[in-house]
């Protein structure tokens, strides 16, 4: 899960890196949204399905998954997955698939029945390990960078990544969203230390993420959804409904779906409580950070 967390951050940032992975031309990427997905009336959840914008039938929608398990029944799971969502949701689109392993030794037999889909130009199978020196360094590669070779490497290929080259640029939204993700896949290639160890190691003590878009989208959402439901039910209702309404946002864009019972509780949480969960948001990582943060709320409820 964690790992399926940090690719999914990385390519909902860059959804480019994927067709680069794969060896595709990228299409307009205007509109394509990278999210999680379950298939109407089953019990299949698709990992990642970067889509175009519905008008832009020409353009691919591509399903995601990175396989980091050996897994024997993977393709069979994949490829119902993939069709089963095309007969209960038909896009307008044409479909890709991109299956990401991080070396060749964890990928396993198709078996005959699914030779012909991997052999055609709908599916790719990208390994990591042919990625660990490339020949381009755009900056979806740099990125991916700090998540193969060496740990020790890391930090210093992610300091060349984040140091602005002049004073302005500090202050630039999209360098804001740089080191927010730079930090993220740090924080899980590094798992001894602390996001506030690598802030220092990267000189980023006095950065605020919270002036990044990511946030800023998403609070301006919250905010207008916020003030409608205001209106109707009074003011305190309304900022309680706004306060939630962010945060649920904020978390489903950082960790994706979340479980319906987690829902249920930031819902019933008091507004001080939603109000601090807003703030400890920005550190998590995977679903079990915001399990941790909810049973720390409460004890006495698992």
């Amino acid at each position: 899960m964690k790992t399926d967390s940090v690719f999914y951050r990385l390519f909902q940032r860059l959804p480019e890196l994927v067709f680069e992975l794969a060896g595709w031309p990228a299409p307009d990427l205007t509109g394509y949204r990278f999210r999680a997905e379950e298939i109407k009336q089953t019990a299949f959840r698709l990992d990642g399905i970067l889509t175009p914008p519905p008008e832009a039938t020409e353009r691919p929608l591509v399903f995601v998954e990175v396989q980091y398990q050996p897994d024997d029944l993977f393709y069979r799971r994949f490829f119902a997955e993939i069709f089963l969502y095309l007969y209960r949701q038909p896009p307008t689109h044409p479909w890709r698939a991109v299956v990401i392993y991080p070396e060749r030794r964890r990928e396993r037999e198709a078996g005959p029945h699914y030779a012909v889909l991997l052999d055609s130009d709908q599916v790719r199978r990208v390994y990591l390990e042919d990625f660990q020196h490339p020949t381009a360094q755009s900056l979806g590669l740099r990125l991916l960078q700090l998540l193969l070779g060496e740990p020790a490497q890391a930090i210093a290929k992610a300091r060349a990544l984040v140091q602005p080259l002049t004073p302005e640029q500090r202050q630039t939204t999209a360098w804001r969203e740089l080191v927010d993700l730079v930090e993220t896949l740090l924080v899980y290639r590094l798992p001894a230390l602390s996001r506030e160890e690598i802030r220092k190691m990267l000189n980023l003590v006095d950065v605020d993420l919270k002036q990044t878009r990511f946030y800023q989208e998403v609070f301006a959402e919250g905010r207008q959804e916020g003030r409608q439901e205001g209106r109707q039910e009074g003011r305190q209702e309304g900022r309680q409904e706004e306060s939630v309404g962010l945060v649920l946002r904020l978390l489903q864009r950082r960790l994706g779906a979340l479980d319906p019972a987690q829902l249920t509780r930031i819902e019933k949480l008091p507004l001080a409580s939603v109000e601090a969960l807003a703030e400890a948001l920005l550190d998590f990582q995977t679903p079990a950070d915001l399990a941790a943060w909810l049973a720390a709320q409460d004890p006495g409820n698992p």
